[in-house]
């Protein structure tokens, strides 16, 4: 049985334990992904991992969840999810048209006077943005859920091959496949100091290894409802490997799990 972590304002281990003895385990692949980093720049960057929110949308997607209606299912008390890339974590820039979705851009379509429908004007001029795309990207999710009737609907959806909105990997014209592997124990991991782990790890545990890469990125983990949107409540900072090899990490603080013959730690 495993120990989970909870995760505070700036991304780091709060010290808050749960016990998570199950969880639901699911690769989430595609030609394509888009997870827009939140620095602003001419390009439109990507981060390289999947971020623990976009995997709370994709799995409300697949629910049927509504778009601000998921957030307290995936906190930190209530939800762990591991995250290990299992492709190369290449990119390249790619042009794109876009029209403006700002207010001043927008149409509106009524029905009967009751309902009113906004929409890009598709007579207006269009813009070109570069946006860094992932090619091929790949990531095995493991994923806890305290709330067992959503867990249970979630196990149901996976295990039929079903989703009530198309999975995508971050941009919607980026479909993504959903590649369900099943339900399996979580063990604590015992080790002398240090282990190697196959999902992202927090940043500060690395032990540099001769010959093995690792980078750093700091997206969103939690969000929460907000003057009838939205906010980012919490970073997580962690270190991955963009050849999606493992990582030697110190686990003097980081809880190492074990799921499915692999070494994992959940956020």
């Amino acid at each position: 049985m495993a120990d989970e972590k909870s995760t505070d304002g700036d991304g780091e281990a709060s010290g808050e334990g749960r016990d998570i003895d199950r969880c639901l385990s699911f690769t989430v692949k595609g030609p394509w992904g888009h997870f827009r980093r939140i620095e602003g720049n001419i390009v439109k960057q990507t981060y390289r991992v999947i971020p623990r929110t976009t995997v709370a949308g994709l799995v409300a997607g697949v629910l049927g969840i509504g778009r601000d209606e998921y957030y307290h299912l995936f906190a930190p008390g209530s939800s762990a999810i591991a995250i290990e890339p299992k492709s190369e974590l290449r990119t390249l820039n790619m042009p794109m048209n876009t029209l403006s979705t700002a207010g001043e851009s927008m149409k509106t379509l009524n029905s009967r006077g009751s309902l009113s429908i906004g929409f890009p004007d598709s007579t207006d001029n269009r813009q070109q943005h570069n946006y860094e795309v992932l090619v091929d990207p790949a990531y095995r999710i493991d994923l806890w859920l305290e709330d067992q009737r959503v867990y249970g609907e979630l196990q149901e959806m996976l295990s039929q091959g079903r989703s009530h909105y198309t999975p995508s990997l971050g941009l919607s014209e980026h479909l993504a496949e959903v590649e369900y592997h099943g339900e399996f124990d979580v063990e604590s991991v015992v080790s002398e100091g240090t282990a190697k782990v196959d999902s992202t790890v927090p940043t500060d545990d690395v032990v540099p290894d001769p010959g093995t890469e690792f980078r750093m990125e700091k997206p969103p983990a939690f969000m929460e409802r907000h003057e009838g949107g939205r906010r980012t409540t919490a970073f997580t900072s962690y270190s991955y490997n963009p050849e999606a090899e493992p990582l030697k990490i110190k686990t003097d603080n980081v809880p190492v799990n074990e799921v499915d013959s692999r070494q994992v730690v959940f956020v």
